[in-house]
């Protein structure tokens, strides 16, 4: 079965195949040297998203299928981590950009949404009431000092900097060298999902001016839980970048990341919104109305009356 996450959304990874579509549907042709070629359908209807890993390659036919049923075709990395490019189909609902837009245009939303985003990584209960934005960005900067101090005596390495300068990659250390890569790959995770949502990653809450903004927003969700243990937890390794990826990977099911992150977009954008709910039929695009709101489109609007 297509592991599922929130909001019924499917994600499917897929590398070292040729996506073709026959007379019969959209498949991925598997070559291996016991079976020789084999035939893989895919439920295209089914489908949300499709995360292409190296070695994949994909016809303009079949490609046309995935856009007709509306779903995102992701160039990714090797098991799904950094997103190179997306493909979004005219027919993916605008709902949860929208709301995304509406929230960030608006300077008392865009700051609740921030807020949200800060109180979520300090828990439930722990932020006084009134603290200003500048007062958040402090407590999470000494929330993090503390987090390395704590890891950097636990595994007994003396004081930790963070450090990152891509002119002098090759001289870090390698806590550094395997933070960045696992939060590489946890860009490419996010940005997955954001883009399947059909929000725009561009749009962010408390980064700005980045193509990656809404990204980093959200990614930063995350990093205290999953990449920063991980980084620390490879102060010996000989090839840090190499298995901070690797481990990144075997732990995106145990942290059942994907459904995590789809959750926490919708309910950041949108505390209101009944997530059980079932998604709403694909529609014809509606017309703007100041007053009403969505108005059917494909309606002669003229007056009746006259000639």
């Amino acid at each position: 079965m297509l592991p599922r996450v929130a909001d019924s959304l499917s994600f499917l990874y897929l590398d070292i195949v040729r996506i073709v579509q026959d007379d019969t549907g959209v498949c991925a042709e598997v070559t291996t040297e016991q079976r020789g070629t084999e035939l893989v359908y895919l439920p295209t209807a089914a489908l949300s998203c499709v995360l292409l890993g190296p070695g994949t390659s994909i016809t303009a036919r079949a490609l046309a299928t995935f856009a007709r049923h509306g779903t995102t075709v992701i160039v990714a990395g090797s098991g799904g981590v950094r997103c190179y490019a997306g493909i979004v189909p005219d027919s993916l609902s605008t709902t949860w950009l929208e709301r995304q837009v509406r929230a960030w245009a608006d300077d008392n939303q865009r700051l609740a949404v921030a807020r949200a985003m800060y109180e979520q990584r300090f828990g439930a209960g722990t932020v006084p009431t009134g603290t200003t934005l500048a007062q958040l960005r402090g407590m999470e900067g000494q929330r993090v000092k503390a987090m390395y101090r704590l890891l950097a005596q636990q595994y007994r390495i003396g004081r930790f900097r963070r450090a990152y300068d891509p002119s002098s990659w090759d001289t870090q250390d390698p806590v550094n060298l395997a933070l960045s890569s696992a939060n590489t790959c946890l860009y490419g995770i996010v940005h997955a999902a954001i883009t399947a949502l059909g929000c725009s990653p561009a749009l962010g809450f408390v980064h700005s001016g980045n193509q990656q903004a809404f990204v980093y927003d959200i990614a930063d969700l995350y990093k205290a839980e999953v990449t920063i243990p991980l980084a620390f937890s490879l102060h010996n390794s000989s090839h840090p970048e190499q298995e901070a990826r690797r481990n990144f990977r075997d732990e995106l099911r145990l942290f059942q990341l994907m459904p995590r992150i789809v959750t926490d977009v919708q309910k950041l954008l949108d505390p209101e919104a009944d997530l059980t709910a079932p998604d709403p039929a694909e529609q014809l695009v509606d017309l703007w109305d100041p007053i009403a709101g969505a108005i059917p489109a494909g309606v002669n609007y003229a007056s009746n009356e006259g000639t």
